[in-house]
């Protein structure tokens, strides 16, 4: 069922279907879909019903094509259409990875709109196609952990993650094609990435070692663990596994087999935005400001061109450039709080901060890293203001308030100091502090 308020008019309803009922006989696949799960219709390998594959390609472009709630109403139509005509009855290969690619393809829709618990019930229901690759049952359970964490739910993130390993023991990974490495990195990368979370840089060591040279430290993978480098000082090494991540991703762009497959904050085009993001604020971190800034504007258009000017994720590139303007000014004693009052004000209003006022309490988790660091940020300014600066210590406080990193105070998060063995890493993915 579509959710209330993707409801279709009654003619677009009879469009959509028409263009089921057709075949998609005339459509070609778009190069350009931001949720893309295939490349040129085609996903290689045999076990995906090609029908299927190409009516997930026709539904994410059209869901790109307008950005309107009408459009994703079609685009959401058109993959119900494809998964119905799945036999509910058939338990072979071909038909578990047809619906758990549909599935996929579903819920990065849904949560692209801000429908997380419906994306996370079709995420949920790939697990039961016990017949479906690995690799789709592990991208839907790292799209899951990956849902709860943007959502601040790190208990029950951590607890998915676990399940994801789970998923190898299922399967004979030394005699099965199943067993690829990039599955095996996924898996290790995911629970990885819970622990940074929560500040938990020995635990998430383990999983990271042998990435190095490991083949299937690619995308998701890959970007978590240049994180962890990143976080522990490794800077250098981190910035290779940023540009190496952000030119295999550029390159392709699509996936082109289903070892590959994403969806929702761990797609591509949102590793792709992240490891931008991680980029630059690394560049601040080695004091290459203006790269710094280079890289994050790349990374801001990119948000915009993917999710539009007003989402909250725009918000959080804005917060990593006021970061990288006051840094700058600190290290260099010069001075933009005009600049930085402007961005740290867009990125607050973006991310949905709530009201000063409104103590802050346990139930408020989503973004709440990140409005904690631009209002943070944003009160240093003001407090260095005379004029002002009873209204920076207020929201000074209530930005102390809302930081629940455990590695870090906020006030070592706001600064660089060489001195400290880690360092804040805003990940755009989840919209969390490292």
């Amino acid at each position: 069922m579509l959710p209330s308020s993707l409801k279709l008019s009654r003619a677009a309803t009879a469009t959509v279907a028409r263009t089921v009922q057709l075949g998609l006989a005339s459509f070609k696949p778009s190069s350009s879909s931001p949720y893309r799960l295939i490349h040129d219709g085609i996903i290689k390998g045999p076990n995906v019903n090609p029908v299927a594959l190409q009516m997930i390609d026709y539904a994410l472009s059209l869901a790109k094509s307008k950005k309107s709630d009408e459009s994703n109403a079609q685009a959401m139509l058109v993959l119900e259409q494809c998964l119905s005509s799945q036999s509910s009855e058939s338990q072979d290969v071909v038909t578990h990875n047809s619906k758990g690619m549909v599935l996929l393809a579903m819920s990065s829709l849904l949560s692209a709109r801000g429908n997380y618990d419906d994306a996370m019930e079709k995420l949920q229901n790939i697990q039961v196609l016990v017949h479906s690759h690995l690799d789709v049952r592990v991208a839907a359970m790292e799209a899951l952990t990956g849902i709860n964490l943007e959502m601040g739910n790190d208990d029950t993130s951590s607890v998915l993650a676990d399940k994801c390993l789970e998923l190898l023991g299922k399967v004979d990974l030394k005699n099965s094609d199943e067993g690829s490495e990039i599955a095996i990195a996924r898996a290790k990368a995911i629970k990885g990435l819970t622990e940074l979370v929560q500040g938990n840089l020995e635990s998430a060591e383990p999983f990271f070692q042998g990435f190095l040279d490991n083949k299937g430290c690619i995308g998701n993978a890959a970007l978590s663990y240049g994180e962890f480098l990143h976080a522990t000082r490794n800077f250098s090494l981190a910035k290779d596994i940023y540009q190496k991540v952000i030119q295999e991703v550029a390159k392709k762009k699509d996936f082109t087999d289903v070892h590959a497959l994403a969806a929702c904050n761990m797609a591509s085009e949102e590793v792709l935005l992240a490891a931008t993001c991680s980029l630059g604020q690394l560049e601040v971190h080695m004091g290459n400001f203006g790269n710094a800034e280079e890289t994050l504007t790349t990374a801001l258009n990119r948000a915009e061109q993917l999710f539009g000017s007003r989402h909250p994720k725009v918000g959080v590139v804005l917060t990593c450039m006021a970061l990288m303007f006051q840094h700058k000014a600190k290290q260099e004693h010069s001075s933009s709080l005009l600049i930085q009052e402007g961005l740290y004000r867009r990125a607050i209003d973006l991310l949905k901060a709530p009201p000063l006022d409104l103590e802050v309490n346990r139930t408020m988790r989503s973004r709440m890293d990140i409005i904690a660091l631009a209002r943070g940020g944003y009160a240093e300014t003001l407090c260095i203001q005379e004029n002002r600066k009873r209204e920076g210590e207020k929201m000074k406080r209530w930005a102390e308030d809302a930081w629940r990193n455990r590695s870090l105070s906020l006030s070592e998060a706001l600064k660089i100091s060489d001195s400290s063995t880690r360092m804040p890493v805003v990940d755009a993915r989840i919209v969390r502090a490292l």
